[in-house]
């Protein structure tokens, strides 16, 4: 089949290269010439895990292109995806500004039958837009409107999208249907679980898919602080508990709070049009604010493990993404809990792996280190924010050597307590006792 990706961002560029290596013939279409160029070149702008080897592997192929000419793309195709940002406005709710300039500007390039996809997470009663808006600037085109939200994981997207857990199908169309089941049709064959819904469905799957899995998060976080408080260990309690098939193990570990691009502003966006028809999440919105004040809390669990001052004290930070494997600043907690010790006196040398060309454009007055070890000479304290794998091997000896004080705190629990006071470390975690030597 002939596809084209409108937007060439995380999920065009990700699902654009898939479909291609499915055997599909992709056009990934972006108005940044800039960034069109980049990707001809072989450059990708994101960093996930063997996205550049598809990339390049489907370019050779002649099944994956990139273009800033949408005129010369859309016309033919047999499949329009709208990839393209849905980021919250003031008021919380999804900025959709994008995805409808997207439809007027596939409108007037249909040319034959077309299923138009919307990619992009975006709230209910957003696909009956988008058809009236093509509706009316061609009212001649032969096309139906399709709701076929995405869920990858950064850092794990390439998996996601050839090995899913569902695929969601939303519409009533009989021809949309058949088009979205012939593209997907070597994952069916795989026997991927498809899920055939109403558009509407479709697009409410997304948000409260998302919606739950923050809750999870936060659930096992408001945990972790009991656990602290009466001697218990979360990760024990989080195995217990799912290992019950009605709960399951996954988004059960404990951390400083979830970020990212999906979690934040979905549950947001969720919340707008819960209020919108008079019917509150009361359950979301409290996930919102206890996540909220997870990453201040986190700040002061820092503090309060460096004795209660952290004025003139320089802490070493491993990780600053929201989670390793991606790039991705986007509600990072790195991004409140950084800045708190700051304004609490904190001089902060901090690593990543992957994001600190990022992160230089959100956080300030930071010092960055050329690797791991580089943030730990004279530190009065390890903090590991992001749990990329180089950092759960450390030369314990090592680091022990390096910092003014053998103190860490890690707000991932990668290290466990026994093996942290047998290297001699005063070890805080999450949701565990504290460790001294």
């Amino acid at each position: 089949m002939k596809v084209a990706m409108i937007g060439t961002g995380y999920v065009g560029l990700v699902s654009g290269a898939c479909f291609a290596d499915l055997g599909h013939k992709v056009v990934c279409v972006e108005i940044d010439e800039t960034k069109i160029a980049r990707l001809r070149r072989g450059e990708i702008p994101i960093y996930e895990p063997g996205l550049e080897d598809i990339v390049a592997r489907n370019v050779e192929a002649g099944r994956l292109s990139f273009t800033a000419d949408a005129a010369g793309a859309v016309p033919e195709c047999d499949a329009v995806f709208i990839c393209v940002g849905t980021p919250p406005r003031e008021d919380g709710d999804a900025d959709l500004s994008w995805v409808y300039a997207a439809a007027r500007g596939i409108a007037g390039h249909l040319s034959g039958y077309t299923v138009v996809v919307d990619k992009s997470t975006v709230p209910v009663g957003t696909g009956d837009e988008v058809e009236q808006i093509i509706r009316k600037a061609n009212p001649d085109a032969d096309f139906d409107v399709a709701s076929n939200p995405e869920f990858l994981r950064e850092g794990n997207a390439i998996d996601d999208f050839m090995r899913p857990d569902r695929i969601v199908i939303g519409t009533n169309a009989p021809r949309a249907r058949e088009a979205m089941q012939a593209l997907y049709r070597p994952l069916m064959l795989a026997e991927t679980p498809v899920v055939h819904t109403s558009r509407a469905t479709a697009e409410l799957i997304k948000y409260a898919a998302n919606a739950f899995l923050a809750m999870k998060v936060t659930f096992i976080n408001e945990i972790a602080d009991i656990c602290e408080n009466v001697g218990a260990d979360v990760q024990d309690v989080s195995r217990g508990i799912g290992l019950d098939s009605r709960i399951g193990t996954r988004f059960l570990q404990a951390g400083a709070g979830f970020g990212g691009s999906c979690f934040p502003k979905d549950t947001l966006a969720l919340t707008g049009t819960a209020r919108k028809v008079g019917r509150p999440t009361q359950i979301v919105e409290a996930v919102m604010a206890a996540n909220t004040e997870r990453k201040r809390r986190m700040a002061e669990k820092v503090i309060a493990a460096c004795e209660g001052n952290v004025e003139g004290k320089t802490i070493g930070v491993l990780g600053v993404t929201f989670k390793p494997n991606t790039d991705d600043m986007r509600d990072a907690p790195s991004l409140d809990i950084l800045p708190l010790l700051q304004q609490a006196g904190a001089r902060i040398r901090a690593y990543d792996p992957e994001g600190m060309g990022e992160a230089r454009k959100h956080l300030k007055d930071i010092e960055w280190a050329g690797d791991a070890y580089g943030v730990m000479p004279g530190a009065d304290a390890l903090l590991i924010l992001t749990e990329w794998n180089e950092f759960r091997v450390l030369d314990l000896d090592r680091v022990r050597r390096e910092l003014k004080r053998p103190l860490m705190i890690d707000l991932r629990n990668i290290y466990t307590p026994d093996e942290m006071a047998r290297a001699g470390f005063e070890y805080h975690s999450v949701g565990r006792p504290a460790q001294r030597p």
